[in-house]
């Protein structure tokens, strides 16, 4: 056996090694890699809360928002987080909300579906603005 065998078979070995130890989330990072990405509809919704709002208050918004992927079919990813840039530009808005829906039909039944009015409607007098920015992934 040749060099470049040993090197092709140790490098296999050490590959399968690498896939068997992989766990659930690993392996469909890989599989989103290796599959032909197709364009998704991302809304992505920021907040600026009132400076009366309570820290309780706040968590409740997190939450229900949360509990939305539960409520409605057409969303089919979400991720949110709080504002850590240290550039200064956030002009007040702290939490950043990501929801990803197949396409803007998945966006239309969610807009009046009644959870999402529900959660609309828990934002009043706590939130004192907000930001939509809708875009197709390319």
């Amino acid at each position: 056996m040749n060099w470049k065998t040993s090197l092709g078979l140790a490098v296999l070995a050490i590959s399968v090694g690498a896939v068997v130890s992989m766990n659930d989330s690993s392996t469909s990072l890989i599989a989103n890699i290796l599959e032909e990405k197709k364009p998704v509809y991302r809304h992505f919704v920021m907040f600026k809360f009132e400076e009366s709002a309570k820290p309780e208050q706040i968590q409740g918004v997190v939450d229900a928002f949360k509990a939305l992927p539960g409520k409605i079919d057409t969303i089919k990813g979400f991720e949110m987080g709080t504002n850590v840039s240290p550039e200064g530009h956030d002009k007040g808005f702290t939490h950043g909300f990501l929801v990803t829906f197949d396409d803007k039909a998945g966006l239309e039944k969610y807009l009046p579906h009644p959870a999402h009015k529900e959660f609309g409607g828990s934002l009043k007098g706590i939130l004192k603005d907000v930001l939509v920015f809708d875009y197709v992934t390319n």
